[in-house]
C-alpha cells in the first residue's frame, strides 16, 4: 500500500445513499487501533479495502454492551491521493465502469448496515428498546427503506414517528385538510376534479347544497343525506377530501405543493387519527405512495416518520393494506427498485427484497365495477356448510394470485390493476365533462404506467375478467402500433380470458338501468351483439395472435348472474366469451364468480395455475 493512498483516509458512515454521507478525516494510526485490514485492492482512482472491525463502539456512537465481541465484514471505497499509476489506471476505466464501482460500494455499504442489525438480533444477551432505537440512529434513509422491506422485520429498528405541530386553535384535521385543498393548483386536473373540489370547497351553505341536489363522490359512495359540508360526519369529509387530494397526487407538478403546505405531516396526523378506518388509512397511503414517485420528496416522506408506518402496514393480515404499503415502499426503494409504480398498479408479489431472481409477469386486470383486489378473491363463502367444507375462515385469502400463485410461483412477479371504473357515477353529474371514459382512453393511460412499471422488459401473461380482457386486447393493439412499446408485444407469450364478451352482450336488450349496472362507462352501442366496434377489435387482435402465436385459455360462465331481486340473467354467453384461438372451458358458475376459485384446489385454480407454467415452463424453470 502506497504512502500516498495512506496519507488520509476518509471514513464514511454506513449508509446506503447515493451521494457521500458525513465524513470524517480519520489518522491511520486511529483507524488499525479498531479495524485490522485484511486485503486491499486498486481499481481505477479508488482503493478498496477489506478490514474486520474488532471495536465496533470505537467506529460508531452504539451501546454495544449487547454485542461487544461481534465481528463483521464489510467494504468501504476510499478515495486516496491520487499517483501517477492511478491516474493512467482510471483513464482506462469507462464512465459506465466507475459507476458499476460506485453501485458496488454502496452495496456493500448495505450490507454491512444489515449485519450491524443482525449482530444485535443474534446477541445473547436480552435487547432493550434503548439498545434498538439507538441502533436505528445510526441507519440513514434508504437503509431504512431497504429494511422496512425486509421481510418480517422486527419493527423497534425504526425510529418512533415525529412530534406532529399543534394545530393552529380553533383548527381541526379536518379544516387543514381543506386548506390544503383549497391551496393546489386546479391545472392538470380532470374538469370533474375541478368542479366537483370547487363544490366542496364554497357551496357548503344548506341552501346551495340543496339546489345542487346533495353533495358529490367519487367512486358512488355518495353524501345525498348531506345538506352541508358542515352536516357531514367529519370521517366521511375526511375521505371525501382525500379522494380530491389522490387526483391531485397524480399531477407531478402538484407534489410539490402538497409537500411545501405541509401536506405529508398532516397525512400522518390523518393516519394516526383515524387507526379505526382502513380505508382511509389506504387513501391516505395511496397518496403517499404516489408522492414517492418524486425522489424530490423523499426526505420530507421520510422526516415526518412514514417508513416505520409503512413497515408496520406492510406486515398487517390485510392484503390491501399491505399492498398499499408495498407500492409506497417500492417507490421509496431506488437503490433495489428500477421501476416506479405508478397510482392504481399494485405489485402483489414479491412485496419485500428478495435474492429469487424475477423469470416472468403476470398482470391482472379487472373489470368495470371491479378494483385490483376484490374482483380476484376467493369465492365468498355463504353458508355455514360451505364453510365446514372448506375449513376455518383463517384460511380464505383476499386475493389468490397474492395468496396462492405468488406461493406456487415464486419467481413469478404479480401485479394487479386498478383503473377508474366508477367515474360514470359521478361524471354524468359534471356539467364540465360528459364524455364518458372510453377503452382507446384507458388504454393509453395504462399503457404508459406499465412501461414504468417494467412491462415488457422480461415474458408476460395478461389475465383478465369481463370487460378488462376487452382493454387487455385495446392495450396490444396500441403497443403494436407505438415503436417504443415493442417489447412488450414480443415478450407477450399468453393471456387468460374470465368471461370477457368478445362479441358484445346480449345487456344492450335491457332496460337503460340495468345496462348501465353492469357496463356503466362504455357506450351501450358499443356492448351490442357484432357491433362494429367490437368486431373491428376482435378481428384485428386475432390477426396478430395468429401472427405472434400468442397462448389463450378462455372461461365461459354458465349460469345466470342476480342482478337484481326480479333479475336474473346469462351476462357473457359462452359464444361471446369464446374468441376464436385458443382453448374454451365452460364452467358452473355465475359473471361474478368466474374468476374466484372457491378453494386452492379447485378446477379453476388448478387449470389456472397450469396454463401460466405451461406458458413460461421454458422461462421460470431456467
Amino acid at each position: 500500500m502506497s504512502v500516498a493512498a495512506l496519507r488520509l483516509i476518509h471514513c464514511r458512515r454506513l449508509s446506503t445513499a447515493g451521494t457521500p454521507g458525513v465524513r470524517k478525516a480519520l489518522n491511520w494510526k486511529t483507524f488499525r487501533r479498531f479495524a485490522k485490514v485484511t486485503g486491499a485492492v486498486v481499481l481505477g482512482s479508488y482503493l478498496f479495502i477489506t478490514y474486520e472491525v474488532e471495536y465496533l463502539n470505537k467506529a460508531v456512537t452504539l451501546d454495544t454492551r449487547a454485542i461487544l465481541q461481534e465481528k463483521y465484514k464489510s467494504y468501504i471505497y476510499l478515495k486516496p491521493t491520487p499517483s501517477d499509476d492511478q491516474e493512467d489506471l482510471a483513464a482506462e476505466l469507462t464512465y459506465k465502469a466507475r459507476k458499476e464501482l460506485h453501485k458496488a460500494a454502496r452495496r456493500f455499504l448495505e450490507i454491512s448496515s444489515r449485519l450491524l442489525l443482525q449482530s444485535l438480533d443474534d446477541a445473547p444477551v436480552h435487547k432493550t428498546d434503548y439498545q434498538y432505537q439507538t441502533a436505528a440512529q445510526v441507519i440513514d434513509q434508504r437503509t431504512a427503506v431497504g429494511l422496512a422491506r425486509t421481510p418480517r422485520v422486527d419493527l423497534r429498528f425504526f425510529l418512533r414517528t415525529p412530534s406532529l405541530p399543534d394545530l393552529e386553535d380553533g383548527l381541526s384535521a379536518e379544516d387543514e385538510l381543506r386548506q390544503l385543498l383549497a391551496s393546489l393548483p386546479q391545472s392538470e386536473v380532470d374538469k370533474c376534479v375541478q368542479y366537483f373540489t370547487s363544490l366542496a370547497l364554497r357551496e357548503s351553505t344548506q341552501a346551495l347544497a340543496a339546489q345542487r341536489g346533495g353533495l358529490w363522490c367519487f367512486g358512488g359512495n355518495g353524501l345525498p343525506y348531506a345538506q352541508s359540508l358542515t352536516s357531514v360526519p367529519s370521517q366521511k369529509v375526511e375521505s371525501f377530501c382525500l379522494q380530491a387530494l389522490v387526483q391531485h397526487s397524480k399531477v407531478q407538478s402538484h407534489c410539490d405543493h402538497i409537500v411545501a403546505n405541509g401536506g405529508v405531516q398532516l397525512l400522518q396526523r390523518m393516519y394516526q387519527l383515524r387507526k379505526d378506518s382502513l380505508k382511509i388509512q389506504r387513501n391516505i397511503v395511496r397518496i403517499i405512495g404516489n408522492l414517492a414517485l418524486n425522489e424530490s420528496v423523499h426526505q420530507a416522506i421520510a422526516q415526518s416518520g412514514w417508513v416505520s408506518v409503512l413497515a408496520e402496514m406492510m406486515q398487517s393480515p390485510h392484503i390491501m393494506q399491505a399492498s398499499h404499503a408495498a407500492r409506497a415502499l417500492a417507490n421509496l426503494d431506488r437503490e433495489a427498485v428500477n421501476e416506479k409504480y405508478q397510482d392504481g398498479i399494485y405489485i402483489l408479489h414479491p412485496q419485500t427484497r428478495s435474492n429469487q431472481p424475477i423469470k416472468a409477469d403476470v398482470l391482472f386486470i379487472h373489470g368495470i365495477l371491479g378494483a385490483a383486489f376484490k374482483t380476484w378473491r376467493q369465492k365468498d363463502r355463504v353458508t355455514s356448510e360451505e364453510k365446514d367444507e372448506t375449513g376455518s375462515t383463517e384460511n380464505y385469502t383476499e386475493c389468490w394470485p397474492k395468496s396462492w400463485l405468488a406461493a406456487d410461483c415464486p419467481n413469478l412477479r404479480v401485479l394487479s390493476v386498478e383503473y377508474d371504473s366508477h367515474l360514470s357515477d359521478w361524471m354524468s353529474k359534471c356539467p364540465a365533462e360528459n364524455q364518458r371514459t372510453s377503452l382507446a382512453y384507458r388504454s393509453q393511460e395504462l399503457l404508459k404506467k406499465l412501461k414504468q412499471a417494467g412491462i415488457g422488459d422480461r415474458p408476460v401473461i395478461w389475465v383478465a375478467h369481463s370487460m378488462g380482457g376487452l382493454l387487455v386486447k385495446k392495450i396490444l393493439l396500441d403497443a403494436s402500433m407505438d415503436p417504443d412499446m415493442h417489447g412488450l408485444l414480443n415478450n407477450t407469450k399468453g393471456m387468460m380470458f374470465y368471461s370477457v364478451p368478445h362479441h358484445g352482450t346480449s345487456m344492450a336488450e335491457y332496460s337503460v338501468n340495468v345496462r348501465y349496472l353492469l357496463f356503466p362507462s362504455i357506450e351501450v352501442r358499443e356492448l351490442c351483439k357484432d357491433s362494429p366496434a367490437l368486431r373491428n377489435l376482435n378481428e384485428n387482435f386475432l390477426i396478430m395472435a395468429k401472427e405472434r402465436q400468442f397462448k389463450v385459455l378462455s372461461f365461459a360462465e354458465t349460469e345466470p348472474t342476480n342482478i337484481g331481486p326480479m333479475i336474473k340473467l346469462l351476462v357473457v354467453p359462452t359464444q361471446s366469451a369464446n374468441l376464436g384461438i385458443g382453448e374454451l372451458i365452460e364452467v358452473d358458475v355465475d359473471h361474478l364468480n368466474i374468476c374466484k376459485p372457491e378453494k386452492k384446489d379447485s378446477f379453476l385454480y388448478k387449470r389456472s395455475l397450469q396454463f401460466i407454467q405451461e406458458v413460461l415452463q421454458s422461462y421460470i424453470s431456467l
